[in-house]
């Protein structure tokens, strides 16, 4: 049993990625770049679609520039802070922006993972279900599955949320992680937490990876599927898949590592949540827009516009 003292905390001490000012002017130079492009390539993905009418009115475009719009919302929860955190002496979050920060990168990534999930399904159709698929994948479809996507975040925040606010913290304040996560924040709670973390682990870890399973279980399904009915057809399959379980694995993989086994000491925690927050969001647009000519072509539609308009003026 955890012991309490009289005294309540009012903030928390983050601890950053190094102790070296040198080595933290740095990563507040690369941290801030890597924001820059995280806004700048996720907004061009958001804009081209909402702009274009070929791609948002394609399903797979549209579930894409939620996702856009998911990682641009999930990296500023947690990546101004900390880039600001890499220049400051004294790094601390108040107890309620901490408790915020845990509510928003909770409830924007349970919802990114319902979204990969629906993105998952809409791959299955289009691929195996040729003829069908404007039909399933309606506009009603579409709109429902990303409001789905939210209410499964909400649901899944406030699951944990609701007895994360409750805990009492009396010291230590010390959370050592870049921003506040739920694994590391119980742990200072001066209350037993046994059930709570039990509820993390569930909630968080193993609902990502039976997630992440089942994402895998059914690229090979598309896959077996589109073999029987064409051995020409699976080249295409897996040039169309490969984007998207690039993009299941970045997510999902730091999110198994973290919550999966959130109370045991890992040196990389650090690691995986830059990865998760920094990362992810980052090489997403990258993946979708490289590869994929329709992006392209969009984004030299919507320039040749903007250049005609100019000259226009």
């Amino acid at each position: 049993m955890k012991m309490m003292n009289s005294s309540m905390i009012s903030e928390f001490v983050l601890l950053g990625l190094t102790d070296t000012w040198e080595l933290e002017l740095f990563f507040f130079f690369i941290f801030l770049l890597a924001y820059a492009a995280i806004m700048a390539g996720n907004l061009l993905v958001v804009v081209t679609i909402t702009l274009d009418s070929g791609l948002h009115s394609t399903p797979m475009y549209f579930l894409l520039g939620n996702l856009s719009f998911l990682d641009m919302s999930l990296s500023t929860i947690t990546t101004p802070k900390m880039v600001a955190d890499f220049v400051r002496k004294n790094k601390t979050i108040s107890l309620w922006g901490c408790m915020a920060q845990m509510f928003f990168l909770h409830f924007l990534g349970g919802s990114e993972m319902t979204l990969l999930i629906v993105m998952a399904v809409d791959r299955y159709f289009a691929i195996c279900k040729p003829l069908h698929y404007t039909t399933i994948m309606n506009h009603r479809v579409l709109r429902g599955s990303v409001l789905l996507s939210w209410a499964v975040g909400f649901v899944h925040t406030m699951s944990q949320m609701v007895f994360t606010i409750t805990l009492p913290f009396c010291g230590p304040n010390i959370v050592d992680n870049i921003f506040c996560d739920l694994p590391l924040v119980i742990e200072l709670a001066c209350t037993e937490t046994y059930v709570l973390e039990l509820l993390v682990i569930a909630d968080s870890g193993l609902l990502s990876f039976i997630s992440f399973i089942l994402l895998l279980i059914s690229y090979i399904v598309i896959l077996v599927t589109v073999r029987r009915q064409s051995s020409g057809g699976l080249s295409r399959a897996l040039s169309t898949l490969s984007a998207h379980i690039t993009v299941v694995t970045l997510f999902f993989g730091p999110c198994i590592f973290i919550y999966a086994w959130p109370f045991s000491s890992f040196s990389v925690d650090k690691f995986l949540s830059v990865f998760y927050s920094v990362i992810t969001p980052l090489l997403n647009p990258i993946i979708y827009t490289l590869r994929n000519q329709e992006m392209k072509a969009a984004m030299n539609r919507l320039r040749t516009q903007h250049v005609s308009s100019r000259k226009t003026f």
